[in-house]
């Protein structure tokens, strides 16, 4: 993970701004939350939790994201190379293991001492 995630973060910061002008850089996105732009072709855009970033599944797709737009994404956002299909898949994986955390979470003991 490390530099090459901090890096895009950054350099979106930097970008959406100005291309954006006054506006707001991500309009109907919930805090806790990120656009990113999906497709072959016309791409869709999905709003994802941040938290999705930090699991090796999606962490793989931001590394072919990197390899083939580098941090110069042709949509002004941050843009997945794969099919609609597949990040669907991904995401709904990606949903069941944040719910499976939540519960085992709720279920591990608390210890007074």
């Amino acid at each position: 993970m490390g530099i090459g995630l901090v890096h895009a973060k950054q350099k979106l910061q930097r970008t959406l701004p100005r291309k954006m002008g006054n506006a707001v850089a991500t309009p109907n996105v919930p805090k806790g939350h990120i656009a990113v732009y999906v497709g072959e072709g016309n791409r869709k855009r999905f709003v994802i939790p941040i938290s999705f970033l930090n699991h090796p599944l999606f962490r793989d797709l931001l590394k072919r994201a990197e390899e083939e737009f580098g941090f110069n994404h042709p949509m002004g956002g941050l843009t997945i190379p794969c099919s609609e299909e597949h990040f669907s898949r991904i995401t709904t994986i990606l949903k069941l293991f944040i719910d499976e955390v939540k519960v085992r979470n709720k279920a591990a003991p608390t210890y007074v001492t």
